[in-house]
Parts: C-alpha cells; sequence; structure tokens
C-alpha cells in the first residue's frame, strides 16, 4: 500500500451508519405490524408542532389509521374511518352520542401537517383536530381540514404491540 493510499483513508470520512426506521419515520411503502396484524403504510400524515404521525396503513382493502404521538412516553391509537358529519367547525360539541356511548371531549387542536401517500387529506396544510373519549375506553378523533370533516373511531394500542418489520 502506497502512502498516498494510506493518506487518502486517514482523509476519508467513515460512511455514517445506516439508522434504523422507527415508527415515527417510517412511511409510504415501509410495512409494519399492529396487534398482529401486518400492513403496509401507504401514507403519513405529520404534525411537527405537537410530534405526532398518523400512518395510512392497508391490509388487504381494510384500510386503519394509527397515530403516533412522543409525549413523556410514546402512545399509539389505531382508528377506522366511519360515516357520519358535522355542520360547522365552529359547532362542534363538547359531547357526542354515537351509537348508545357518549363520547365526551378530551382534547382540541390545530396545526400545520405535511402528508405523503394516500391520506384523507391529498394536500398538507391547516388541520383542526378533536379528540374524545368514551367512559368505556374507546376513542373518536374528528379532523377539519380544506373545508372537509373526517370521523374515526378507535381505541389505544399498547406499545408492544406496534413494530415495524421492513423499512425501505
Amino acid at each position: 500500500m502506497g502512502i498516498f493510499s494510506r493518506i487518502k483513508n486517514i482523509i476519508a470520512k467513515p460512511e455514517p451508519p445506516i439508522v434504523e426506521k422507527s415508527l415515527l419515520t417510517i412511511g409510504p411503502g415501509d410495512v409494519c405490524e399492529v396487534s398482529l396484524v401486518t400492513y403496509q403504510v401507504v401514507g403519513r400524515l405529520q404534525n411537527r408542532k405537537r410530534n405526532l404521525v398518523v400512518l395510512t396503513l392497508q391490509d388487504g382493502s381494510a384500510i386503519r389509521y394509527l397515530t403516533i404521538e412522543e409525549r413523556e412516553r410514546t402512545v399509539y391509537a389505531l382508528y377506522e374511518p366511519i360515516d357520519g358529519r358535522l355542520d360547522s367547525v365552529e359547532e362542534v360539541p363538547t359531547e357526542l352520542e354515537l351509537d348508545d356511548r357518549t363520547f365526551h371531549l378530551e382534547e382540541q387542536y390545530s396545526g400545520f401537517v405535511t402528508a405523503a401517500g394516500r391520506t384523507p387529506f391529498v394536500q398538507g396544510g391547516e388541520q383542526y383536530v378533536w379528540q374524545y373519549q368514551s367512559d368505556d375506553q374507546k376513542l373518536l378523533r374528528v379532523e377539519w381540514q380544506d373545508g372537509r370533516f373526517m370521523l374515526y373511531e378507535g381505541e389505544d394500542v399498547l406499545a408492544a404491540d406496534v413494530r415495524v418489520l421492513r423499512g425501505n
């Protein structure tokens, strides 16, 4: 080995280590498992202000939405879309009754979101969210963006039941 080869090897920067995909960084094309069901990630919506990601998951023809929010601990919830509508963004109630179950408003927030892949809202923008919970721990999520409401019903998921199987 010549002297110039040795100098070149000393000066050359080492390759950065490959960063493993986490649930906060996966996106369309990746595969994850939630409660022993394998899903392909087909869309991703991110609210950087809240450190929140909503993944659009597909298993065959079934579409689900996994919300991941990093707070004191990482919180997961799995939702599926439901039919319904609200009349006005100014008149979202603090209590909603759905199928003989009463949901109480827990939290309301808004923020700028970015979208990638197939999501309920085609592009990013200002989004308003209302989070509800019933007495039996069921969740209801209402989103409003670009003059359109989306409603989802779901439940919390344990962190141990969520994992990345394959990342791009």
